[in-house]
């Protein structure tokens, strides 16, 4: 498979290395533009080119948002029309600047990435775990034990796409819901928030 990722920080490098190593061709953008990712373009292999992120998001069948949320509205929403998109942005105030209607709780901040990438189908993941557990523990030991990744979404075709990506990294998604309930479970403050558990412990904290 063809991956964009746009946002090259923790999660995005790390998303890149999984993929490029199960054998997807991974193009990879931040904001700076691509001669500021020679390096870890070159670390990734051949199976990986740094490029702007309307290339990035041209050249995926899929593609990953890993930016900070504040600035999800610079996502090129033209170029990623028609294909699942991974949001794994986080909402951060102090960060991100006020958004009443997240304070409000009126929505959810993967709603506005969709209402943004409206030809798009969002898929919330990656946002919960740590990066640096995402990085360095695949796998506990033994099917029961795989640390759960929460999954978000609307499209069932799109939710079940990240899925196998998630099970190919050595974790396992779990369904949280759509992205109105699952993104309200998967946000800052909830009880899987910054959590890294087997999935069959993560699983009741989305009940």
């Amino acid at each position: 498979m063809r991956i964009g990722i746009i946002g090259a920080g923790h999660i995005g490098s790390t998303l890149a290395r999984y993929f490029v190593s199960a054998g997807h061709d991974v193009a990879i953008a931040n904001s700076r533009g691509p001669e500021t990712l020679r390096e870890l373009e070159s670390s990734l292999g051949t199976k990986a080119r740094a490029e702007t992120p309307a290339r990035a998001a041209r050249f995926g069948e899929l593609a990953v948002l890993s930016v900070p949320f504040g600035r999800y509205r610079e996502a090129p929403a033209e170029e990623l029309a028609g294909k699942p998109v991974v949001d794994a942005t986080n909402y951060y105030p102090e960060r991100d600047g006020r958004y009443p209607d997240l304070d409000s709780d009126s929505t959810t901040s993967s709603e506005l990435v969709q209402r943004h990438l409206r030809d798009s189908r969002v898929v919330k993941a990656f946002n919960t775990i740590p990066w640096d557990t995402l990085q360095d523990t695949p796998r506990t030991g033994g099917e029961a034990l795989l640390y759960g990744v929460p999954v978000a979404g609307d499209d069932d075709g799109a939710k079940r796409c990240v899925f196998d990506l998630i099970e190919e990294m050595g974790f396992q998604p779990v369904d949280s819901g759509g992205l109105a309930q699952g993104g309200r479970k998967q946000q800052p403050g909830s009880p899987v928030y910054g959590t890294e558990l087997p999935a069959n412990e993560l699983l009741p904290r989305l009940s």
